[in-house]
C-alpha cells in the first residue's frame, strides 16, 4: 500500500501544480482584477473641534478637501458591487502635522479588506489656521439708479440693522462695512424687498469668502418714494419798531419758495410754507431785523425738503427805517364841516386861508403824497360827544381836523381850526 502512494511521486506533484495553475487561470478569466474611478470625492474632516475650541479657525487651501479622482483596484465581482457612495475619505485633526496638513485615509465602507488597492490624486488636506475674529457691523442702505422725474427718495429702513460676522482674523479685519443695495430706477411708489448683505473693505471692494460666517444673509429693506412740489414761503411780521421807526413792508429772504416732498395725498393740499408771525417779531427795532429760519421746523407732518444739498436754513431780513417829516400847505377849501345839527351851520375861520400840516412817515411814502388828494374835515357831532354837549349853541369853536391819510402816515401835531356856528334862518 505504501508503495502505491509513493510510487511516481514526481509525476503526481507535477499533476497537482498543473491543476492549481489551471484553476488560477480559470478563476482569473471568470473574475479578473480591474479598476474603478470615482471623481470629486469629498474628504470628511473629523475632530475639527480641536481647532475651533481653542479659539482658532481653519480654512481649507487649494480645494484640497476634494479628491479629484480616486482609483480602486479589486476583482471585478467586488468592483461591480461598489459605487461612489461606498468611497470614504477621512482627514482626522488628531493627525495634523506641523505643516498644517492632514493625511487622507481612503477606504470603502464594504469589502475594504478585499481591495487590491485604493489611492487618490492627493494624499493630504492643506489648511490655513489662524485666530478666529468676530465683528458686529451696522448695515447701511445704498440705492442705485434714479427715481422718475417729480419724485425723490424718502426715508429708508431695515427690519434689522446689525450683522455679526466671524472668520479668520486676516479676512475679518479687512471688513469695514456691511451694506445692502436697492435699485430704484423708474419707481414712483415705495419699495419693500429682501436684499442680500455684502461686505466691503476700506476701498469699497466686496469681500467674499466661504470662511466667513454671517448671522444673517438677507434683510428686509423699505425705501420711501415721495412726490415733489414747489410751494412759496409766506412771511408774517409782528410787533412795532421803536417810536419814530417803521417797517417798510419789504422782506428780503435768501429764497421765497422751496421744493417739498411727501406722499401724494399729503402734499396735495399744501400750497405754501407759512412762517408764524412771532418768528419775525420786530418790537422795539431801530434797524433792519435779521434772523435765521430753519424751514424744517415749519413743515407739515409727513413732509420733507426735497432739494439736494439744501438743509432748510434761510436768512430773512425785515427792513426797518426811521421816519421822515414832510410839511404841506392845505387850502381852506379842502376842509369839510360834517354832521352839523339841524338848524345850525358851520364855516371855517374866515381869517385863515391855508393851514400847515406836518406828516410823519417813511420817506418814500411821504414823497408820494399829493396834497391835493388830502381831504380834511371836522365832525361837529363827534366834537359835541367828546365834550358832553347835549345841545349846540351858536358860537366860535376850535375843532380838531381829521385827515384821510394812509395808516402808515401820522400827523406830527394835531391841527385845530376855528369853526363858526350860527343858527340858520327859518324860511
Amino acid at each position: 500500500m505504501k508503495n502505491k502512494l509513493t510510487r511516481n511521486w514526481g509525476l503526481k506533484l507535477g499533476s497537482f501544480l498543473f491543476a492549481a495553475l489551471i484553476w488560477l487561470v480559470v478563476t482569473n478569466i471568470n473574475d479578473p482584477v480591474g479598476t474603478y474611478r470615482v471623481n470629486n470625492v469629498k474628504v470628511n474632516i473629523q475632530n475639527a473641534d480641536l481647532i475651533t475650541d481653542s479659539g482658532q479657525i481653519y480654512e481649507v487651501l487649494d480645494n484640497s478637501d476634494t479628491i479629484s479622482t480616486v482609483v480602486i483596484s479589486a476583482k471585478r465581482s467586488i468592483l461591480d458591487s461598489l459605487d461612489e457612495n461606498n468611497v470614504v475619505a477621512i482627514a482626522d485633526m488628531n493627525d495634523l502635522t506641523s505643516l498644517n496638513t492632514i493625511p487622507i485615509q481612503l477606504s470603502t465602507n464594504k469589502y475594504n479588506d478585499k481591495l487590491e488597492s485604493i489611492r487618490g490624486t492627493i494624499d493630504s488636506v492643506k489648511l490655513n489656521i489662524e485666530e478666529k475674529m468676530t465683528k458686529t457691523l451696522q448695515i447701511r442702505i445704498a440705492t442705485a439708479g434714479t427715481v422718475k422725474d417729480g419724485y425723490v427718495l424718502g426715508d429708508s429702513s431695515l427690519d434689522q440693522n446689525l450683522i455679526e460676522i466671524s472668520g479668520p482674523e486676516s479676512i475679518i479685519s479687512q471688513v469695514k462695512r456691511a451694506a445692502v443695495s436697492v435699485n430704484v430706477s423708474g419707481f414712483t411708489n415705495s419699495i419693500g424687498t429682501d436684499s442680500e448683505i455684502y461686505l466691503y473693505d476700506e476701498d469699497d471692494k466686496v469681500i467674499s469668502s466661504p470662511s466667513i460666517t454671517k448671522s444673517i444673509n438677507k434683510v428686509r429693506v423699505a425705501v420711501e418714494i415721495l412726490e415733489t412740489k414747489t410751494v412759496p414761503i409766506n412771511f408774517k411780521v409782528s410787533g412795532n419798531p421803536a417810536r419814530g421807526y417803521q417797517a417798510t413792508g419789504e422782506i428780503n429772504a435768501t429764497r421765497d419758495s422751496v421744493v417739498i416732498a411727501g406722499r401724494s395725498k399729503t402734499i396735495a393740499n399744501i400750497n405754501s410754507i407759512d412762517i408764524p408771525e412771532n418768528v419775525l417779531d420786530i418790537s422795539g427795532a431801530v434797524e433792519n431785523f435779521d434772523t435765521l429760519i430753519d424751514l424744517k421746523d415749519y413743515l407739515p407732518e409727513g413732509v420733507v425738503l426735497a432739494e439736494e444739498g439744501f438743509q432748510g436754513r434761510i436768512n430773512v431780513e425785515v427792513v426797518v427805517e426811521q421816519n421822515s417829516e414832510r410839511t404841506l400847505t392845505l387850502l381852506k377849501d379842502r376842509i369839510q364841516v360834517l354832521n352839523v345839527p339841524d338848524g345850525y351851520e358851520g364855516v371855517t375861520d374866515k381869517e385863515e386861508s391855508t393851514y400847515q400840516i406836518t406828516l410823519v412817515g417813511l420817506a418814500d411814502v411821504l414823497a408820494a403824497v399829493d396834497v391835493n388828494s388830502i381831504q380834511a374835515s371836522v365832525d361837529v357831532a363827534e366834537y359835541m360827544k367828546d365834550n358832553d354837549m347835549e345841545t349846540l349853541e351858536a358860537g366860535y369853536y376850535m375843532m380838531e381836523l381829521k385827515f384821510n391819510i394812509e395808516d402808515n402816515i401820522e400827523l406830527k401835531e394835531k391841527v385845530r381850526v376855528g369853526i363858526s356856528i350860527t343858527e340858520t334862518e327859518e324860511e
